[in-house]
């Protein structure tokens, strides 16, 4: 009895200390989150803002009217999460010149109601273009939002839609979405690859973007076009919500040979936190039809209405219901970013969670949840100057590189007139 009496305090004292060291981890983690700078580099959010349900100002979670979003100013401001871009996006649609004006026309209403909500509540949060920007508002409490375009089908076969997007705040388009378009391959076509890699057309966008100093954006682009993007490129090129391939071998995922070449450019691949490219989900073929189907019905047709929008992510919660899927978690998705630092180092990593998009963990539902992927690198051993950088140090110096080298073309191009 005696042996047994002394063995139950050890193992009690065991536990006790145990979870005092993790209390303490976890609270030196949130300290360091909310002292660096928080960047997030991808959510679709402002597909939202084209509604009339969606309020930028208040926890839209709370209502029951949105129940599926992610963002808005209350729970940045709960996430500690500073800064984030939201995208400009559309599905692809006809390559036509009929459904280009379309599309054109929607992009310019999204921006347009963008603009509209966010100006409304200039206390709570700004648009920025740099980094100096964020900064002085994160200093005054403010929340930043950053401007990206994802699927360069939104400038249609006209270049200077890219100017257009850029005059506008736009400092990145991811140049495909989920099908090939004018530009290039996507990496996710069932009908495979239409020019292996750019089309003579994205070899000009390409230097629009680089004269320009916007961001190329290689999230959803083939393995093919990655690597034209690499050797055409003047300039770093960046992934804003991607995963690894060697840790899932899905094809949205970047394999280790595209990851050693991003970062000798002096690019930044950003952690997509969505489940399906973060950890394999059992096989359910009447599930993955059914998921099709709600995307051919809605998205095949480019821009949608905001009724349209509304019917899409009802039939999405509906098919969650009927088919429930096992999420990832923190762990899951920090095992990517692990494989990311090991391969490109730890200057070329960052976060671009996909919220509002399909991006979320079972651990982190929505952005006011963010803390948790900093105590996540925190317990892995990641230190204070990291997490600086893959919070938002990283993309910030890609941003200010690709700028450079945009200038240094635009004075090229002055110095020969």
């Amino acid at each position: 009895m005696k042996k047994i009496f002394l063995a139950l305090p050890l193992v009690c004292l065991g536990q006790t200390l145990w979870a005092q060291d993790d209390a303490k981890l976890i609270e030196k983690a949130k300290k360091i989150h909310a002292k660096v700078f928080t960047l997030d580099t991808h959510a679709d959010t402002p597909m939202r803002m084209v509604g009339k349900d969606f309020d930028i100002s208040k926890d839209n979670s709370k209502d029951g009217k949105l129940p599926d979003s992610k963002i808005d100013f209350p729970r940045m401001k709960k996430g500690s999460v500073d800064g984030i871009f939201f995208a400009v996006y559309q599905g692809q649609g006809p390559r036509t010149p009929e459904a280009n004006a379309k599309v054109q026309k929607m992009a310019m209403t999204i921006l347009d109601s963008m603009y509209a909500q966010i100006n409304r509540h200039p206390e709570m949060g700004k648009i920025v273009t740099t980094q100096e920007e964020a900064l002085a508002l994160e200093k005054a409490g403010k929340s930043s939002i950053f401007i990206g375009v994802e699927n360069g089908y939104q400038i249609g076969n006209d270049l200077s839609y890219i100017q257009k997007f850029y005059d506008r705040g736009a400092r990145y388009m991811t140049l495909c979405h989920s099908s090939n378009n004018d530009i290039c391959d996507s990496s996710t076509d069932p009908k495979g690859p239409e020019f292996n890699g750019l089309s003579p057309f994205g070899e000009k966008v390409v230097a629009e973007m680089n004269r320009l100093g916007m961001m190329i954006d290689i999230s959803h682009l083939s393995d093919s076009t990655v690597w034209d993007l690499i050797k055409l490129s003047k300039a770093p090129i960046v992934a804003t919500h991607s995963d690894a391939y060697a840790v899932l071998d899905h094809p949205r995922n970047l394999n280790d040979d595209l990851l050693r070449a991003i970062a000798k450019k002096g690019g930044v691949v950003q952690l997509n936190l969505l489940s399906s490219y973060i950890k394999a989900s059992p096989k359910n073929p009447e599930r993955e039809a059914a998921v099709a189907d709600i995307r051919k019905k809605y998205t095949s047709g480019g821009a949608m209405s905001d009724e349209q929008m509304k019917a899409m992510r009802t039939e999405m919660r509906e098919l969650n219901k009927k088919f429930p899927v096992p999420l990832a978690t923190v762990k899951d998705a920090i095992d990517h970013l692990d494989h990311f630092v090991k391969i490109m180092g730890v200057d070329h990593v960052g976060i671009g969670g996909d919220y509002d998009g399909g991006g979320y963990l079972a651990d982190c539902f929505d952005i006011a949840e963010y803390p948790n992927l900093t105590i996540e690198m925190v317990r892995r051993g990641y230190t204070e100057k990291d997490l600086k950088k893959i919070w938002g140090e990283n993309f910030f110096r890609v941003m200010k590189d690709v700028q450079k080298v945009g200038a240094k073309i635009r004075a090229g191009d002055m110095a020969m007139k």
